[in-house]
């Protein structure tokens, strides 16, 4: 797994709420041109869970014509039964994954035994290496660092997209795992500085789906030992960053996508639009950085 910045790619939908398969290719170029370091479809950003097995697959499959071989591809799992997972696994290799990142698996709150066997039973199973995925405000459940590095040991897992914005925690990560074969990256764009400072790999980035050249330039930045030019693109985009996260992932980055003329659609039920004064609020950001 490289150090870089991987976009959270939205999914985008068409007015009667079907999957807009040109609007889908158009990002994806976007992100290519852009030099991304990767592409991440079908995580909380991309509305997963709202879609149906076939437009899953059918999304990762566009993701691949597309960007096979110019950048990497990782598709999240999305889903708390083992055996729907392990289907997803495979599916997504035989399209074109370069790696999987897996959710943490929710509603059922498991214990931390059943969560590292979770995890090691599909890590054993996956023909592609797999990254843990930990949102606890998404799933109720934590992924803690000592759960993390546990796993960390495991061949097959090679990385962790963690969107705990706490920096100790992150930092425990990045420092129980320091002599693994492991990667932390952090899922949120605030926090992806810093991440990369103390040790991390970069950032999982719902703002890539907006400024993808920003994102990734501030990532090489830090690996290329410029820090300055680094800390200068997280203070100057920051309220990018912070207002990405406005209500409910990805009402904002929808907004914003729609507000630069490129392809969002609406959110599939029961998200729905972000409220007007927070349109307002990414408008002017947007503009003030000269990004409409």
């Amino acid at each position: 797994m490289k150090n870089g910045a991987y976009t959270l790619l939205i999914t985008p939908f068409l007015q009667d709420l079907s999957l807009d398969e040109k609007g889908l290719r158009k990002l994806v170029k976007r992100q290519i041109k852009a030099k991304i370091h990767g592409i991440a479809p079908l995580g909380v950003t991309g509305e997963n869970t709202l879609m149906t097995d076939k437009e899953v697959y059918r999304v990762v499959e566009i993701v691949s014509e597309e960007a096979k071989g110019k950048v990497l591809i990782i598709p999240d799992t999305c889903t708390e039964n083992l055996n729907v997972a392990k289907e997803r696994v495979k599916v997504y290799k035989d399209l074109g994954a370069d790696y999987i990142s897996v959710f943490c698996p929710y509603f059922v709150l498991p214990k931390a035994d059943g969560i590292i066997k979770f995890y090691a039973d599909l890590a054993d199973y996956s023909e592609v290496p797999i990254l843990l995925h930990g949102a606890k405000g998404r799933t109720g459940v934590e992924l803690t660092p000592q759960i993390s590095a546990e796993l960390a040991k495991h061949p097959n897992i090679v990385g962790i997209k963690d969107g705990n914005k706490d920096l100790g925690h992150l930092a425990q990560v990045i420092h129980l795992t320091r002599n693994d074969d492991f990667k932390v990256f952090t899922g949120k764009d605030t926090t992806a500085f810093a991440t990369a400072l103390m040790g991390g790999a970069g950032t999982f980035t719902v703002a890539g789906n907006i400024v993808p050249e920003i994102m990734a330039k501030m990532i090489d930045f830090i690996f290329e030992g410029k820090l300055k030019e680094a800390e200068n693109i997280h203070h100057e985009y920051f309220e990018v960053f912070d207002c990405l996260r406005f209500e409910t992932n990805p009402m904002a980055a929808k907004a914003a996508l729609t507000l630069m003329g490129l392809p969002a659609g609406s959110l599939r039920p029961p998200l729905t639009p972000l409220s007007p004064k927070y349109v307002e609020e990414i408008r002017i950001i947007l503009l003030e950085r000269k990004l409409i």
